[in-house]
């Protein structure tokens, strides 16, 4: 989410710190010393990307609708891997990510992309985020990039961890009463650094829910 879209007035502050804490369930831990094997560490901006990449072919993946407005546009600048599983799994974080704004969008927790794309604390997550952009009286508009993306699988082939970047510098809250759009200045608040563990659906080969989130705010890694 975009990070500093929340918090661009005082008032604001007890909201953003919700949304900068937020994370799924469990007893894992995630620090600035927590690196996911093969991950880029760099600290080089990327470029940004012309238009969305890693979207849908469709608006309904799974059968799901995970369509936006046209102002909200999330990025998404990933190379597949070649492991079938990582590829599938990192496909519907995106789609986790997606159904999030639909959320913010529709002004409701209970979008049945949310149920699709989250389980568990993934799904705790996805609603604390939305709940808090509709108790503010905000939607969001801009673009939000995500990039330097990784993949681990774990033994048992049934979870993925997915890890990657977020820049919110060009993607901002607006107040849905007045169209107000709150924009902010560039600085580290705006990138995030966020591992998602995607786990498969136990009927279905292709579909993966996010069931834990982790993020790590102000990440210099990720500038």
């Amino acid at each position: 989410m975009k990070r500093r879209s929340l918090p661009v007035a005082a008032a604001l502050a007890a909201s953003a710190a919700l949304l900068l804490t937020a994370c799924g369930g469990g007893d894992d831990k995630s620090s600035d010393n927590d690196k996911i094997a093969g991950a880029d560490q760099g600290t080089e901006t990327p470029k940004e990307s012309a238009k969305p990449s890693g979207a849908p072919t469709e608006d309904k993946p799974d059968g799901v609708d995970v369509s936006l407005p046209k102002d909200m546009n999330l990025v998404f600048d990933w190379n597949k891997p070649k492991n079938a599983n990582e590829a599938a799994a990192m496909d519907d974080a995106a789609n986790f990510f997606r159904a999030i704004y639909r959320g913010v969008d529709k002004r409701t927790t209970k979008d049945a992309a949310v149920a699709a794309y989250s389980t568990g604390g993934g799904l705790k997550y996805a609603q604390t985020q939305i709940e808090a952009w509709v108790e503010g009286g905000w939607t969001a508009t801009g673009t939000l990039r995500h990039y330097d993306v990784t993949t681990r699988s774990a033994e048992n082939g049934t979870s993925v961890e997915v890890a990657f970047c977020a820049d919110s510098s060009k993607f901002y809250g607006k107040e849905i009463k007045t169209n107000k759009v709150l924009t902010t200045k560039p600085s580290i608040e705006d990138f995030d650094y966020y591992k998602l563990i995607m786990v498969k659906y136990p009927t279905s080969d292709e579909l993966w829910q996010a069931s834990k989130v982790f993020v790590e705010t102000k990440a210099a890694k990720c500038q």
